[in-house]
């Protein structure tokens, strides 16, 4: 590897040593992250991961793919890039959690406009971050240097995991009637979504978002939305074990409007209490800032929920006992009703 250089490339603007620096420099985050099913090292042409069969008879893979959005024109701004691996991962797990799976492994995307070593392992560093908070392995991605296609300090972050459940075990909405109670799992702010709107009600780009304010505890608007995304895996895994959840929603682009009804049945709705919601400073300020109706704010934004669980009545306080003993800021909104209205916020 030592050997291979092109001086012509390099005139193009990709420097193939760099990549070089920058594996070796990640090469210690990604090693967090191992786990007992893999098999091979980072380098090589595909990520080899063994499937524990173990206590699973029907064994059925889960994938998940996503990106970080315009948050991180944020990153950008604030020239702080080592949580949005995080929002990264989140992203992924988060979704394939929903349907009872286990994250495995996850593999990375990194397009840049100018591959600078020390900046690719500061986001390989989050990325490695969010896989030991979900317990998957980081084990291959790739980092792309294309100069001309995105500006020298700019970059895109993407990809996607892959997870286990067992056929009998994954979560539908087959069980769920009239009277089962929804559970909020506290978001940890904006998350992944609606940056397209934050960066115009805040101008991100030519305001002030690095002085502290006083609204947001002391934290700048910046640094507020760049708090990563809240990874709930394992605290899901250890309620599954706990009670039978009856359906899962992460709640991202689209807020409750859009995400809230797609893990109910057709002639059932949810009936969210909106004084029961703890919705976050953030927010206010965003509704404020920008003038956005209230519909529009919980059509678009997490509102401070990041994933709603539902389950029986009868296992609500055990749903929310587990869960707040994992950590969890867990609580009820609402409940399920027999409806052809698919979500009434009131």
């Amino acid at each position: 590897m030592t050997k291979s250089k092109s001086d012509s490339y390099a005139a193009a603007g990709v420097d193939i040593t760099a990549g070089y620096k920058a594996v070796e420099l990640m090469k210690a985050h990604i090693a967090r992250t191992m786990t007992s099913g893999v098999c091979s090292d980072i380098g090589g042409f595909g990520g080899l991961f063994e499937l524990d069969m173990t206590g699973i008879s029907k064994p059925v893979l889960v994938s998940g793919t996503d990106g970080v959005g315009t948050k991180l024109k944020l990153a950008f701004i604030m020239d702080k890039h080592d949580t949005v691996g995080i929002d990264c991962v989140a992203m992924c797990v988060n979704d394939i959690i929903c349907c009872g799976a286990k994250p495995l492994f996850f593999l990375d995307y990194i397009a840049c406009g100018k591959n600078v070593p020390e900046r690719i392992a500061e986001i390989v560093s989050g990325v490695a971050e969010g896989c030991v908070q979900s317990g998957a392995a980081l084990i291959g991605g790739e980092t792309a240097e294309m100069p001309g296609f995105y500006p020298i300090d700019e970059y895109d972050l993407a990809g996607f995991s892959v997870g286990v459940v067992d056929k009998a075990k994954i979560v539908d909405n087959k069980e769920m009637k009239p009277g089962d109670v929804i559970i909020a799992l506290a978001s940890s702010g904006v998350h992944s979504n609606g940056f397209s709107l934050v960066r115009k009600v805040f101008d991100v780009e030519n305001a002030d978002i690095k002085t502290p304010l006083e609204e947001l505890g002391g934290k700048s608007i910046g640094e507020t939305l760049l708090t990563p995304t809240k990874i709930y895996v394992k605290p899901m895994l250890a309620l599954f074990e706990a009670v039978k959840v009856k359906g899962v929603s992460h709640i991202t682009g689209g807020g409750f409007y859009e995400n809230i009804p797609r893990s109910i049945p057709n002639g059932l709705g949810a009936k969210i209490e909106k004084s029961a919601v703890k919705v976050l400073p953030i927010f206010d300020l965003i509704a404020k800032k920008g003038n956005i109706p209230e519909r529009d704010m919980f059509n678009t934004f997490n509102m401070g929920v990041g994933m709603s669980v539902v389950v029986s009545k009868a296992d609500a306080e055990k749903a929310i006992e587990v869960l707040k003993a994992n950590g969890e800021d867990a609580y009820i909104i609402g409940e399920i009703v027999e409806s052809d209205e698919r979500i009434v916020i009131y």
